[in-house]
């Protein structure tokens, strides 16, 4: 099933839902199965054409393609890392039709250390050159930190290292476990190492070693928010403008947190007054909304309301969550049921200790 609705009024050969979008690739599949077997012009007859209805359905979606055989060629689509894209790519390879000569797949799978070398200009990146240790901290203790050293790290292109070292996870670890397993990395060079260097093919097994400690660490973590404290902030910004907050107090002074590491910040652009608050009619609408939110993003389901401010025509409301699936996918829902009456736009970013929310606590 896609994703979208389709709206009354759909014009011919537009893309809507993912069904839209596979019916259009069924059309065309012989011709791009053989432009990508014979290595002809991919850019105009195939990527061209195919980022343009990608585009037309969500933007931010990427792709890969190549032959696995003499006869099946692979369509990868990615996202690129960002998370709020994740689910939406996932569904729309489920949502695949069977194409004999075609394997569909999302997101950049993991692949063996042996295969897995990325050439960027003179450099190379693969398990002769990459090694990596893991910084603690006694206050953070389930972040995964990662430093990287790269054997010929050239700190004048430091970029370039970077975006290799970058690549090479992707493609190693694959791009869902690179989001979800890491929660920092840096690339650094030998010198700077603190800790004693670990060869590059055993980070798989030891980020499933830390997944493993953290889900039997975590594991059947569940809040409810019905008897928890709420408080009231008032502030002012600095042009004189009223800012007016309500944040669970309770929630903020967790000692789990970590269980709950994926932020959703959502942010309501309004019409307002000239002190920049919400007038009635908004005022009814943003509560309306909110009201239709909590109903979809449930604390027992592991969505958990930390609190809203408002401001300067601005509404922010923020939930820590267990996954961050749902809320891209009920957040992009609530744009649509809004358009034309609320501006709403969203990040969802991994934080397991909530230290982009600490500004919230009146007891920090």
């Amino acid at each position: 099933m896609g994703l979208f609705s389709k709206f009354i009024g759909k014009k011919k050969n537009e893309i809507i839902t993912n069904q839209d979008f596979w019916t259009w690739f069924a059309e065309h599949e012989k011709t791009f199965h053989q432009v990508v077997k014979s290595r002809g012009n991919i850019e105009r007859d195939f990527f061209n054409p195919l980022s343009e209805q990608l585009n037309a359905l969500r933007p931010g979606y990427l792709f890969l393609a190549g032959m696995l055989t003499d006869d099946t060629a692979e369509l990868v689509l990615t996202v690129d890392g960002v998370v709020k894209n994740i689910a939406f790519v996932e569904n729309l390879v489920q949502d695949a039709p069977a194409l004999k000569g075609w394997k569909f797949t999302a997101l950049k799978p993991a692949l063996a250390i042996d295969n897995v070398e990325i050439r960027m200009g003179d450099f190379s990146f693969g398990k002769d050159n990459l090694s990596f240790y893991a910084n603690t901290n006694p206050n953070y203790p389930d972040i995964i930190d990662l430093k990287v050293v790269h054997a010929d790290y050239d700190a004048n292109i430091k970029g370039q290292i970077d975006t290799g070292v970058f690549i090479f996870m992707d493609n190693y670890l694959g791009e869902l476990n690179t989001v979800t397993s890491i929660d920092a990395l840096q690339v650094i060079p030998k010198e700077q190492a603190e800790e004693e260097l670990i060869p590059i093919e055993k980070l798989k097994d030891y980020l499933i070693w830390r997944e493993k400690e953290f889900i039997e660490k975590y594991e059947g973590t569940r809040y409810t928010t019905s008897e928890d404290t709420y408080s009231a902030l008032e502030a002012t910004l600095e042009d004189g403008k009223p800012l007016i907050a309500v944040v669970n107090t309770a929630l903020l002074n967790w000692d789990r947190k970590a269980s709950h590491p994926w932020i959703l910040a959502i942010e309501i652009n309004y019409h307002g007054n000239k002190s920049g608050m919400p007038d009635n009619k908004t005022y009814a609408l943003l509560n309306e909304m909110e009201d239709e939110l909590m109903l979809e993003l449930k604390d027992e389901d592991g969505y958990l309301n930390i609190g809203r401010q408002t401001a300067d025509h601005v509404k922010e409301i923020y939930f820590a969550c267990k996954g961050f699936r749902h809320p891209s996918i009920v957040i992009t829902q609530f744009q649509e049921r809004y358009k034309g009456k609320l501006d709403i736009d969203y990040h969802l970013y991994k934080d397991k200790y909530w230290k982009s929310l600490e500004h919230f606590n009146p007891d920090r």
